[in-house]
């Protein structure tokens, strides 16, 4: 099962059902092993099982293998601090030192899309490259953050005082909310999940940028899906589509420990993290303040 998202996608992170496969059709070699290329990282020959014996002779007694440099939580838990670290000392920044008011309001909301549109360049440059790049990483996260903290300002500036609280807040509790759901096993990410999380993604997309065309060659809202009562649904489906996203990421990542993905892999799996959560931010923020302009 190929992931979503394009920070792993090129990867092949894959396990359907709770069963190893890194995109392998469970095909088998003639010794009974895994058949060659269903596992990205098949310099582990223990790969598929990480209890496997290791150098056993002459009825040896078996061990778990010690491979180094693998992927582990703990590097996931770190390389995601540090971006989302990044992000939020960017956004803060800009936040004080590019303040959203009559005075200089084109100024900031010019360096912010054009933080948005650099933030963009990096990500997908880091997507379509072949190996993690820690530098390109944290680029990305800190022009994102400028972009945060300009759109941030300008919420709580003209819309309230309390929409950015309220936003991390409600992004929080669906980052631990999701995390819960998957560990119980009450979210299965098979084949099936993908393709419908992926589905209605991409109409999603397409209903978007359709809006924000009619918005540019007609002005005001376009098509309306988002602003009133569309746009409290749409914000509604945009936060679902992220929680679903941090399903799959959740997955890469059990799946990356699972089979011995190398240290490097942790960045990447902060990036994808860092993406949704972003995604899910903005998603609350746009719903808070349709919210509280209607009031």
């Amino acid at each position: 099962m190929r992931s979503s998202n394009p920070v792993f996608s090129r990867r092949g992170f894959s396990r359907d059902n709770g069963y190893a496969g890194f995109d392998a059709h469970a095909q088998q070699t003639q010794a009974g092993g895994p058949a060659a290329g269903a596992n990205p990282y098949a310099t582990n020959p223990y790969a598929a099982n990480p209890y496997a014996a290791q150098g056993a002779e002459l009825g040896a007694p078996a061990q778990a293998p010690q491979r180094s440099g693998a992927m582990t939580i703990d590097d996931v838990v770190s390389r995601t601090a540090i971006t989302l670290g990044t992000v939020f000392l960017t956004a803060a920044l800009s936040w004080f030192l590019l303040p959203v008011d009559p005075a200089n309001i084109n100024t900031s909301y010019g360096i912010g899309i054009g933080a948005a549109l650099v933030a963009f360049v990096f990500a997908m440059i880091q997507a379509f490259k072949s190996k993690a790049s820690p530098a390109l990483i944290l680029l990305y996260a800190a022009f994102e953050g400028v972009f945060l903290g300009v759109i941030s300002s300008a919420v709580s500036t003209y819309v309230t005082a309390g929409a950015v609280p309220q936003a991390v807040l409600g992004t929080m509790a669906v980052f631990a909310g999701v995390l819960i759901a998957y560990k119980r096993r009450w979210i299965r990410v098979n084949r099936r999940f993908v393709g419908f999380v992926m589905a209605a993604a991409m109409g999603f997309m397409l209903l978007m940028v359709v809006n924000l065309l009619f918005a540019l060659i007609g002005g005001g809202d376009g098509l309306g899906f988002r602003s009133g009562g569309l746009g409290i649904l749409f914000g509604v489906i945009g936060i679902v589509l992220g929680a679903c996203f941090l399903a799959l990421d959740f997955k890469q990542v059990e799946d990356g420990v699972t089979y011995g993905a190398p240290r490097q892999e942790a960045w990447l799996a902060a990036f994808g993290l860092t993406m949704t959560l972003v995604w899910i931010y903005l998603e609350f923020l746009r719903l808070i303040s349709i919210l509280q302009g209607d009031d």
